[in-house]
């Protein structure tokens, strides 16, 4: 998908938060967060589950263009800037966006977008299961307190 296709997504929503770290340790901490959060089986599964284009990490470390996730895909990577994702399955096509700015002296701010198509029936049935629920506002909630907490930690310089 490329940036004319993610524009066309439906918005869904968009997370923000301020790190206390410069953004070249947010945007490791962002690569260690995806890769410890879609590492297990169950993420896996669930990518095999649903139909997902990509069902296993693969590609270039750190993130670039062409490396996947389980459920995403790398459509562009801009080192300390941008990260944008991208994925398909049978009930949806998404796209997830992090941006990273500079927040004031050693801080970072973060935000995540979300943009996605549910076609169907069965796509109305899966937003409502995943959206309106609330599941993807605490999923990316706690994406983002990981990311949080990789950034001030260990992927400090």
């Amino acid at each position: 998908m490329d940036a004319a296709g993610i524009t066309s997504l439906p918005y869904v929503d968009e997370h923000t938060t301020v790190v206390a770290a410069d953004t070249d340790a947010v945007w490791r901490g962002l690569g260690a967060a995806l890769e410890e959060s879609f590492r297990g089986r169950g993420a896996a599964r669930y990518a095999r589950l649903v139909g997902c284009a990509d069902r296993a990490a693969s590609g270039p470390r750190p993130f670039a263009e062409g490396s996947a996730l389980p459920g995403f895909r790398v459509v562009a990577a801009d080192t300390g800037r941008e990260l944008v994702l991208t994925g398909r399955h049978r009930f949806s096509s998404y796209a997830l966006t992090f941006r990273l700015e500079p927040a004031g002296p050693g801080r970072s701010r973060l935000r995540a977008e979300t943009r996605a198509a549910f076609p169907g029936p069965a796509g109305a049935l899966y937003r409502r299961l995943v959206i309106a629920t609330g599941g993807h506002a605490m999923g990316m909630r706690r994406l983002l307190s990981a990311i949080d907490r990789r950034s001030t930690t260990r992927c400090r310089p």
